[in-house]
């Protein structure tokens, strides 16, 4: 039996925890900074979560794509923090 699948189990719950958990600040706060964040692990959380199915293998180029996507959104929020307190 493989330690994989729960690997990719912890993965998918712990990116969901770390989604919802900005989620939650930015209806606190209503920061952009905070939703860019949940999205960005939403989406980390979906990959793990179908790779863990099984059905795609790891090595197949979609994977990457997701993690590329998800670091792209927090580099845009890092950018747009940035860019609205110079403004400030």
């Amino acid at each position: 039996m493989s330690f994989l699948p729960y690997m990719h189990g912890a993965l998918t719950a712990l990116c969901l925890v770390v989604a919802l958990f900005f989620l939650r600040l930015w209806s606190r706060s209503r920061d952009r900074f905070y939703l860019f964040f949940s999205i960005a692990f939403g989406v980390m959380s979906a990959q793990w979560a179908v790779l863990g199915s099984n059905q795609i293998p790891e090595h197949a180029v979609w994977p990457y794509m997701t993690r590329l996507v998800a670091f792209l959104v927090i580099l845009v929020a890092i950018v747009d923090k940035n860019r609205r307190a110079a403004r400030s």
